[in-house]
C-alpha cells in the first residue's frame, strides 16, 4: 500500500480542499492512513516548501501542490 503524506499548515482552506479530494480518491483504508504533517513545525521543511502546499508525497515522493492532481494519483494507486 501507498504511504501517502500532505504536508500542510494550520488554516489552510487549500491544504483541507486536497485532502477531502484526496479521501474521495484513496479507499477508506488507504485515506484513514494518510499522514498529515505540519510544514512550519519543522524547519527544514518550511525551509524547503515555504508557502508552497499542501504538497502531496506518495512514499516520500512528490506527487502534486496546491491543487490534486487526480490522474497521478490514480496511475499511483
Amino acid at each position: 500500500m501507498t504511504t501517502w503524506t500532505v504536508l500542510s499548515r494550520a488554516e489552510c482552506s487549500l491544504c483541507e480542499q486536497l485532502l477531502t479530494e484526496l479521501a474521495e480518491e484513496l479507499s477508506p483504508a488507504e485515506a484513514a492512513q494518510v499522514s498529515v504533517v505540519d510544514v512550519d513545525g519543522d524547519p527544514a521543511l518550511a525551509r524547503k516548501y515555504g508557502h508552497r502546499v499542501p504538497v502531496l508525497l506518495a512514499d516520500g515522493d512528490f506527487v502534486c501542490d496546491y491543487r490534486l492532481d487526480r490522474e497521478r494519483v490514480r496511475q499511483i494507486r
